[in-house]
């Protein structure tokens, strides 16, 4: 819930900022994006399944990913 809120803000910080010419303050939206994927990432591995970018890599990949966590599939589907 807090994950991409944050990272959408770093990109629109990061937008805002180089439309102002402010470099020297370029470690405020990679701190906004790099802390958003980390909670991303933190709840994803908390519920049990694949990030959504990386859910994607492996499908395209061919690799095996979970989607949906085994724990939240109903049992009429198996």
């Amino acid at each position: 819930m807090l994950g991409i809120p944050l990272a959408v803000a770093g990109c629109l910080l990061a937008f805002w900022q180089l439309a102002q010419w402010r470099w020297d303050l370029w470690w405020r939206p990679v701190a906004l994006i790099a802390a958003g994927y980390a909670l991303q990432i933190i709840g994803h591995r908390h519920e049990g399944n694949d990030v959504g970018e990386w859910a994607l890599i492996k499908r395209l990949l061919g690799r095996p990913y979970v989607a949906i966590s085994p724990k939240y599939r109903s049992e009429q589907r198996q």
